[in-house]
């Protein structure tokens, strides 16, 4: 049981249920040669004490070269080597007390907003040390018709 979980008692796979062995070799990739890594979503994720245990659990299995857990996108890559079949890591996981599920890193699309985010950032700072450089040329010793034309500008600027 996960130790972030209290009562997180889990089912078993049902047969039907996602995780099979050939799901996990189709939504893997190749990385080098004989090396494929496997992206997996673990949303119960919640502290170092999980991460360790994960990582071990998960390193422990035959074929494994790593297992690596990211805690603030709750995801876990593992890179195992694709001479047989593919290691059981829901499984593993599910034994664990943890829930997990393939994640397909190409279908992502959290970069769409997160670019529109930078690009709003990098407007406004803009915009802002623009401002700040003028203030910081008008008030720093500049004579009384440039102090008074920029200030006119800015009420001027305030007032549209």
């Amino acid at each position: 049981m996960g130790c972030c979980g209290p009562g997180a008692e889990l089912a078993s796979l049902m047969p039907g249920e996602r995780g099979t062995g050939e799901e996990v070799l189709l939504a893997s990739r190749i990385v080098a040669d004989g090396l494929r890594q496997t992206d997996l979503s673990v949303p119960t994720v919640h502290c170092g004490a999980c991460i360790r245990t994960i990582e071990k659990a998960l390193g422990g299995l035959a074929g494994v070269e790593s297992a690596r857990v990211n805690l603030s996108t709750r995801r876990a890559t593992v890179r195992w080597r694709s001479d047989g079949a593919p290691p059981p890591v829901i499984e593993t996981l599910k034994r664990e007390g943890f829930v997990a599920h393939l994640f397909d890193v190409e279908s992502d699309d959290g970069h769409g907003e997160l670019s529109e985010l930078i690009r709003a950032l990098a407007v406004a700072g803009f915009a802002a040390s623009n401002i700040m450089l003028l203030s910081v040329s008008i008030w720093s010793g500049a004579d009384a018709e440039t102090r008074d034309a920029g200030a006119e500008a800015a009420v001027k600027g305030c007032a549209t």
